[in-house]
């Protein structure tokens, strides 16, 4: 079972190092230094036959033939060559007009593929409604799709593309660095009073300005008159980035159980508690037959008779005992006796909950 044994690796490598420290910069942000979200509609053509037919393509080209000086039904104007495509963006921060930025398109129909498209331009509006960018030009698609009559092949997933530098960015979002009463405000990644109190006290001690502690997640710096202009306050954000301290990381058990993924944190620790696991196993199998009339049977009829069968296994799981203040390395050793796959872990660590062994919070995803 390979992932067990990686927890265990896991769980001593963890358990045996010593708590490390983390820039600011890697564990906090600074109020107003933010991404903005860009989307729009657009129409990538040039597909080789593997383009929507939905019914609201062909209003779409009808549209954009308009805005070119052509009149076109709608009725008429059907191609399988183009396909309506979401396009989105991300618009980082200190941007400036004239910068470009990456762009992602996704179809909306019911298009096989976006190989070998080219979009067309396309608006891109953020939540205001304001156009901030505009996106345009050929598509890198890393997967494709064909398929004939009676077979078909793909790979990856070919109606999704992106285009490095396809939006030309035509409106800026400015910055403000300095809150109300000359503050800068950093708000934590992952909120701990232990944490935003020692972030606090570094700033205070290893800068020349006051900081203090607002509460579990925020922390506020007030910038003295002298470091006000430009050139100072950005010196002053780097340096404040590049401090380190101590992370104090909340006991966390982050389950996926589409895959069957567990990740523990160094933290967690489990009580005495005894665990008894047993799998069980349904088998069901169809085996149809065919049953015949007599030879020469007037009434007869040649039917097909449904078989099935079914198996019930249930193996049981021996009772193991756990001391107190396990570690999940333990834990996992100890699983690994009672002979449990990786999915059924999952159910452990759930159960464990909520018998309240478990000293963690147990995230789901």
């Amino acid at each position: 079972m390979p992932s067990i044994r990686i927890a265990i690796l896991a769980g001593v490598l963890l358990a045996a190092g010593p708590t490390h420290a983390a820039r600011v910069k890697d564990i906090a942000d600074v109020v107003g230094v933010r991404e903005n979200q860009l989307m729009g509609l657009g129409l990538v053509v040039g597909l080789n036959g593997s383009g929507d037919s939905a019914p609201f393509l062909a209003q779409a080209l009808s549209n954009a033939l308009q805005r070119l000086g052509m009149r076109v039904d709608p009725a008429a104007a059907r191609a399988k060559n183009a396909a309506l495509v979401y396009v989105t963006a991300t618009l980082p921060p200190f941007v400036r007009a004239g910068s470009r930025i990456d762009v992602t398109v996704s179809s909306v129909g019911d298009a096989k593929s976006l190989l070998g498209g080219t979009l067309l331009r396309a608006a891109l509006e953020g939540p205001d409604g304001k156009v901030y960018a505009v996106a345009q030009g050929p598509l890198t698609v890393g997967g494709f799709q064909f398929s004939g009559d009676a077979a078909s092949a793909q790979r990856n997933h070919p109606t999704v593309g992106r285009i490095p530098g396809g939006a030309l960015v035509e409106r800026e979002v400015p910055a403000r660095l300095l809150g109300p009463g000359n503050q800068i405000t950093l708000t934590l990644h992952e909120r701990s009073f232990a944490v935003s109190e020692a972030l606090a006290r570094a700033i205070s001690e290893k800068l020349p300005v006051a900081a203090v502690a607002e509460d579990g997640g925020t922390v506020r710096v007030v910038v003295p008159e002298s470091m006000r202009h430009d050139g100072a306050l950005v010196s002053l954000i780097a340096r404040l980035g590049e401090l380190e301290i101590e992370q104090d990381v909340e006991a966390r058990v982050v389950i996926n159980e589409r895959t069957g993924t567990i990740v523990a944190g160094e933290h967690v620790r489990i009580s005495r508690v005894a665990i008894s696991h047993g799998n069980l196993t349904i088998t069901v199998s169809e085996s149809p037959e065919v049953s015949q009339p007599a030879p020469f049977s007037p009434r007869g009829q040649t039917k097909v008779v449904p078989r099935t069968e079914v198996e019930v296994r249930e193996a049981r799981g021996p009772l193991r005992i756990l001391p107190a203040s396990v570690t999940v390395a333990d834990l996992a050793e100890a699983m690994n006796a009672l002979g449990v796959a990786p999915r059924d872990l999952v159910a452990i660590f759930q159960a464990l909950k909520a018998a309240g062994a478990l000293q963690a919070r147990i995230v789901v995803i």
